[in-house]
Parts: C-alpha cells; sequence; structure tokens
C-alpha cells in the first residue's frame, strides 16, 4: 500500500539511495538542531571560499608551464603545495555534506537513520574506507550490485572489481559533462583502487594497521591534487591550446 507516488516522492527527498517499506521516523522537528546545522553551512562555505580564492587557484594556476614541459622536480613542488589546502578543503567539504546538509534533510523529513558515515579516518585499509566514508552509496552498492552479483554465481572479487568499475563510470561521467572533455583520469582514479585495496590489505597484514591508515591517508592527500592538476592542464590545452602555446613560448625565451 505504500507504493504511491506520494511514497515516491517522500523517498526522493530522504538521504538515502535504497527504498524501505517502512522508513525509521523521528517524532518532531528540532528548530535549534536546523539552526546549528545552517550555521555550520554558512560558516563553513565562506571559510571553502577562503581556501579555494587564496590557496588552491594560485597553486593550480602555476602548475601549467612545469606540466608542458614536463619538469617533474617542479611537478612535485606544486603538487605537495596544493595537497594541504586541497585536503583541508575535502574534509570541509565532507563534514558540510555528511553532516550539516544530510541532517538537515533528515531533521526536515524526519528520518530517524541519521548512519551517513563511520570512523573511516580510522580505516586500516582501502577497503575498509571505501565501506564506511559513504554510508548511502555504500549501501546502495552492496544492495544492488555487490549481492545480487554474488547470487548469481560471481567471485567477491569480480564482484567487487565491478562496483569500483561502475563508480569509476558514474565519476566520470560527472566531471567529463560539465567540462566538456574525455579524459579518464578519475576513472583510472578509481579502478587503481582495486590493486591499491589488496595492496593496502597486505601492509596491514605485514605491518599492522598504522601503516595501513597511512597508505589511506596518503592515497587521499596525493591522489586529489594530482587529478586537479592534471584535468586543469588537459582543460587549458583543449581550450586555450594556441593562446597557452604563444604565452609558454614567451616564457621559455624570457628565461
Amino acid at each position: 500500500d505504500n507504493l504511491t507516488f506520494r511514497d515516491i516522492y517522500f523517498f526522493w527527498f530522504l538521504p538515502t539511495l535504497c527504498y524501505e517499506v517502512n522508513f525509521p521516523r523521528t517524532r518532531r522537528i528540532r528548530t535549534g538542531f536546523l539552526v546549528n546545522r545552517a550555521v555550520e553551512v554558512f560558516v563553513c562555505s565562506n571559510i571553502c571560499i577562503c581556501i579555494i580564492q587564496q590557496y588552491i587557484v594560485p597553486s593550480v594556476a602555476h602548475i601549467l608551464l612545469p606540466f608542458y614541459k614536463m619538469e617533474l622536480s617542479l611537478v612535485a613542488e606544486r603538487l605537495l603545495k596544493l595537497a594541504l589546502p586541497n585536503h583541508l578543503l575535502w574534509l570541509i567539504i565532507f563534514y558540510v555534506f555528511f553532516h550539516s546538509f544530510l541532517n538537515t534533510s533528515a531533521e526536515i523529513m524526519q528520518f530517524a537513520d541519521r548512519s551517513f558515515f563511520r570512523d573511516w579516518w580510522n580505516a586500516p585499509n582501502l577497503e575498509v574506507f571505501w565501506k564506511t566514508w559513504n554510508l548511502p552509496v555504500h549501501r546502495w552498492c552492496v544492495r544492488h550490485v555487490y549481492k545480487p552479483m554474488l547470487a548469481t554465481g560471481f567471485s567477491k572479487s569480480v564482484a567487487m572489481s565491478s562496483v569500483f568499475l561502475l563508480s569509476a563510470l558514474l565519476h566520470e561521467y560527472l566531471i567529463s559533462v560539465p567540462l566538456r572533455m574525455f579524459h579518464l583520469g578519475v576513472a583510472l582514479g578509481m579502478l587503481a583502487q582495486i590493486p591499491l585495496v589488496h595492496l593496502s590489505r597486505c601492509l596491514e597484514q605485514k605491518f599492522g594497521a598504522r601503516i595501513g591508515n597511512m597508505m589511506v591517508w596518503g592515497s587521499l592527500i596525493i591522489g586529489q591534487p594530482l587529478i586537479i592538476m592534471m584535468y586543469y592542464h588537459d582543460y587549458v590545452i583543449q581550450n586555450y591550446g594556441q593562446q597557452i602555446e604563444s604565452w609558454i613560448e614567451s616564457e621559455t625565451c624570457q628565461c
């Protein structure tokens, strides 16, 4: 009896991707809780704007020439310079979306299930990280991709690889369409998680959970700015190629 248009619309606005016959509900909407989340969104959004304008944009703008000349030492320097503000920005955006925004949506809809993430920062390997940092998407992948493949006879490795392949295609679509360019950088980065998951497991088993956790943080801190630099370089070359080449030639002549 609950498969009506009203129930479908209700499901669309819930902070979950898996439909249930009876969702857990709260008794009332807490106004003070909503005000706190709104203040968090306002403050964190302004901090993100400051980080982007003061640190990320200047760092990204200065990577074009080293990338074009393939000066690996300068590329590494720019990468490390971009890594810290980019990671700080990612952490703030994570907090705003998974805590402030999703809790706001859940509070308005009186949705009682507030488990949007677990302690991914303590993950001893990348497999645990991907299972705990985004629970709504993880539950959808397990319910609609992973378990159905296991039920049809596929192995756990094939099912896990299929989940990463689907995630890679979706991530690439979300990046390529707005930028109007086909790069495969994000897709390859997601597919690279498959061997990295096994590598992080081996490190955890051989050296302990602390080393595995260090690999998790290292992949987050280095991987994201590297992809940003690659996409920025290719986007500028694709859209402003002639002007950039003439500018690079003039810069080279001055040097």
